[in-house]
């Protein structure tokens, strides 16, 4: 390594390590406003979840509010799965993750507060931001990311509700967890 390199990674160490130390307070404090379901099944969006979490801690909020849709919409496509609830309509089209949300409220799959955060997730400037349409310059990107985490937080405390019983965790809603013969089930940890 070069005198150059080593000059130049030992300055951008020194500035992480002051912007880390900087900002901890903040992260904290955005980490805990949350109140994230801190275990939720292990399936395909989990990961993208605590990531998503972790983007909003971190002050990245553009990227938190564009996970925040994309992991509604495949929460709301898993439960779909999960019901036996078909997502076509015909003709070759597919239904909206709305009119998906709509269907779930009609037959109670889903809670009214589950279905308006939901919603709410959905209709948060979604194709704006997805399509980067002029109109994002104006979004409040950091009271938008933390809305869309606290309603996303309420879909998954809805979908992986469980309580302890006997020293073993007992989903509410069995349906949505891959119980195996023996009882347990894949997790996804986010206790920190």
């Amino acid at each position: 390594m070069t005198h150059h390199v080593k000059f130049k990674r030992a300055q951008l160490r020194e500035s992480i390590e002051s912007q880390c130390k900087g900002s901890i307070e903040q992260k904290i404090s955005r980490y805990l406003e949350i109140e994230h379901q801190g275990i939720i099944g292990g399936h395909h969006f989990a990961s993208a979840s605590s990531e998503c979490i972790y983007l909003y801690r971190d002050g990245y909020f553009i990227g938190a509010v564009m996970m925040s849709h994309a992991i509604n919409e495949g929460i709301m496509k898993f439960v779909a799965e999960r019901n036996s609830i078909n997502r076509s309509k015909g003709g070759g089209n597919t239904k909206t993750i709305e009119e998906l949300i709509s269907e779930f409220r009609e037959k109670n799959i889903i809670s009214k507060k589950c279905s308006e955060a939901s919603m709410k997730i959905w209709k948060s400037f979604r194709a704006d931001i997805h399509h980067m349409n002029p109109t994002v310059a104006e979004i409040p990107f950091q009271k938008l990311a933390q809305q869309n985490l606290k309603h996303l937080s309420t879909i998954e405390k809805e979908i992986f509700g469980y309580e302890i019983k006997d020293g073993a965790m007992a989903p509410h809603q069995a349906k949505y967890w891959d119980i195996k013969t023996d009882g347990t089930t894949t997790v996804f940890l986010r206790l920190e």
